[in-house]
């Protein structure tokens, strides 16, 4: 398939590249949404959109109908827009190839495939590869989120500190729209002339403890902070609900797997680093080669299986009853001596 990514679909886009037909599938909605919605608000002035925006559901509508709306020619416009949202539902796909090879130049037809992909086995497939802009999303990886985040901030002319994004990414996960519409929130509670988005600002707002947060308990395990570490597993005991041990184990277990994976990396700079675990940036990379410092590699390996064991033991393995409390205590102790 085309090798299209998000990024350089949107910057085409900013510049007023409409291309005839895109084919947005993956993993990830989100950037499905973001182009469509994009290209919709964009491709065509407001007054324009009354007579050249067609927007069909693959649920409601057959191929035959969309083929024949995209090769209308636009009313009193340089362009229509022919939008198939639910395009995963859309029944006799393959009938597209002949229009593919021949798509009309004044329409932007998109398709907006939700939640699995086109298979790329068809001809179909074939012709939008050659005629077409593919955009076919992975998951995003825990450990790419924050780079997510610090991008949206950026594109909404926001800033914000390591501390402030990784409580954004332990509150809200790795659902991408939600972190988004987090943002928006906490852009209209900014106290006006300021950017920045604050602890404190998300501990009002979202609700998640500026002091007592699994970003905090992983940076106090990093540099061996046994007292700060100690500390906040007791706060976690005492909140249970707000603070789930199966997340904070996930976290560790996350991090601890790519810091093991940097012992491997032939070059230990951070932006050595960020390059073998192939991060877009070296942002927060930092954390990594510390762990590294303070942590051999046998020890990382023991503290991986250690948090396994740990895991297992939560869902009540071969009838544990322990308290999350106490199995996170002994973890801690475990790691940290």
């Amino acid at each position: 398939m085309a090798k299209y990514t998000y990024d350089s679909i949107m910057s085409e886009l900013k510049n007023g590249v409409f291309r005839p037909v895109y084919y947005l599938m993956g993993e990830e909605g989100y950037f499905t949404d973001r182009i469509t919605g994009y290209i919709i608000e964009n491709a065509l002035t407001e007054l324009e959109r009354d007579f050249n925006l067609t927007v069909f559901y693959g649920g409601e509508t057959d191929i035959d109908t969309v083929i024949n709306t995209a090769k209308r020619f636009p009313m009193m416009a340089e362009r229509q827009v022919v939008v198939v949202k639910e395009a995963q539902a859309l029944k006799s796909i393959d009938s597209l190839v002949f229009y593919l090879q021949n798509p009309q130049p004044t329409t932007v037809l998109v398709f907006a495939h939700k939640n699995g992909s086109i298979d790329k086995r068809k001809k179909v497939a074939t012709e939008l590869d050659r005629n077409g802009v593919v955009l076919d999303t992975k998951k995003y990886r825990d450990e790419a989120l924050p780079g997510f985040i610090t991008q949206c901030l950026r594109e909404k002319g926001l800033t914000a500190d390591m501390k402030s994004v990784h409580m954004l990414r332990e509150s809200i996960g790795a659902d991408l729209a939600r972190i988004a519409g987090e943002i928006d929130k906490l852009a209209i509670s900014l106290p006006q002339g300021t950017s920045a988005i604050t602890p404190e600002l998300i501990e009002e707002h979202i609700g998640i403890s500026k002091e007592y947060n699994n970003f905090e308990l992983q940076a106090a395990i990093v540099n061996k902070d046994i007292y700060k570490a100690n500390k906040i597993i007791n706060y976690f005991a005492q909140n249970p609900k707000k603070n789930p041990i199966q997340m904070t184990l996930a976290i560790l277990f996350g991090f601890f797997s790519n810091v093991m994976m940097c012992y491997y990396a032939p070059e230990k700079s951070e932006r050595g680093v960020a390059e073998f675990l192939g991060l877009r940036s070296t942002w927060g990379v930092g954390d990594y080669i510390t762990a590294m410092k303070n942590y051999r590699a046998m020890h990382v390996m023991e503290i991986l299986h250690l948090i396994r064991l740990a895991d297992a033991q939560s869902k009540g393995a071969e009838g544990a009853q322990t308290p999350d409390g106490e199995i996170m205590r002994e973890l801690l102790y475990k790691i940290l001596h």
